[in-house]
C-alpha cells in the first residue's frame, strides 16, 4: 500500500515511522509513505500557505490554491481524504476499507482549517472524534497506524487482529493474564476451567455486556445473531430490574 500525506510539517513523521506496526509494515515491504510538504506549493516567495477568511472572522485559513497544486504533485492519488472534525468519524470499518486500497492520499489542515472548495477536490472527508487538535498530523498518524496493522504479515497473529474491539461493531470481552490473584482480584474460573465451548459463550456474553454498559450508543446498531439478542435481551431486563441509566 502506498500512503501520501500533505502536510505542512512533514518532520512530524520521523519518530513515527521508525517505531511499531508502521516500521514492521515498511520492513516487510507492505507499506510505502511519503510526507508531501504543501509549502512547498506556495505561490509567493514568502512561502505563504493561509491567509484571512473572506466575511471575516478570527483565525486563517488554508488556501485552496496552494493546497490543489501540492494535491496535483502526486501522479497515483487513489483516493482522496481530508481529515476535518467536520467529516465522518472514523471507524474500523472505514480503516479496513482503507487498508484494501492500493494508493491513499491524506490531506492535513491546520490554523482554522482549509478553504470549503478544497473538500471538491478530496473523495472523503474524515475525523477521528468530536475534538479540535492543532492539526491533522495526529490524525493522519492515527490513520495510518490503524491500517498498518491490518495489512497482510504485518501482525504476527492475524487472529488477534480480527477479534479486536469494533472489528464485528462491538468491545471485546475483558482480558485476563498471570496473576491469578491480585490483591483480592481474582480471574473468571471460567477462563481457567479448559472447557473451550463455555469460555467462548462467557465471552460472548462479556463482549455483548460490556457494549451495553459502556458504548450503548453502538449496541442497537450491530448485526447481532438470534442467539446473541436472547442474551442483550435479558441483560436489558437484568439492568431494568437494577434500574441502569442505560436502558
Amino acid at each position: 500500500m502506498n500512503i501520501y500525506i500533505l502536510t505542512l510539517f512533514p518532520d512530524f513523521f520521523d519518530s513515527f515511522l521508525v517505531s511499531g506496526m508502521v516500521k514492521r509494515a515498511i520492513d516487510k515491504g507492505q507499506l510505502t509513505l511519503k510526507t508531501v510538504n504543501i509549502r512547498d506549493f506556495a505561490l509567493d516567495r514568502y512561502g505563504s500557505v493561509d491567509d484571512y477568511p473572506f466575511g471575516g472572522g478570527d483565525g486563517m485559513v488554508m488556501r485552496v490554491d496552494v493546497i490543489y497544486n501540492a494535491l496535483k504533485s502526486i501522479k497515483r492519488k487513489g483516493e482522496v481524504v481530508l481529515l476535518s472534525p467536520k467529516g465522518e468519524v472514523l471507524n474500523q470499518k472505514i480503516m479496513r476499507q482503507f487498508s484494501k486500497m492500493e494508493t491513499l492520499t491524506l490531506i492535513c489542515s491546520r490554523y482554522k482549517g482549509v478553504d470549503a472548495r478544497v473538500e471538491n477536490f478530496v473523495d472523503r472527508i474524515v475525523s477521528i472524534g468530536d475534538y479540535i487538535l492543532s492539526g491533522g498530523e495526529v490524525a493522519a498518524e492515527v490513520l495510518v497506524d490503524g491500517i498498518s496493522r491490518l495489512l497482510p504479515d504485518v501482525v504476527g497473529k492475524i487472529n488477534s487482529v480480527n477479534t479486536d474491539s469494533f472489528e464485528y461493531d462491538i468491545l471485546e470481552p475483558p482480558l485476563y493474564t498471570r496473576p491469578r490473584e491480585f490483591m483480592g482480584f481474582s480471574v473468571p474460573k471460567i477462563l481457567l476451567s479448559g472447557n473451550h465451548q463455555e469460555i467462548e459463550r462467557w465471552k460472548r456474553i462479556e463482549s455483548i455486556k460490556m457494549t451495553l454498559d459502556r458504548r450503548p450508543d453502538i449496541i442497537e446498531k450491530t448485526m447481532l445473531s438470534k442467539e446473541d439478542k436472547k442474551i442483550l435481551k435479558k441483560l436489558k431486563e437484568e439492568r431494568k430490574n437494577e434500574g441502569n441509566p442505560n436502558d
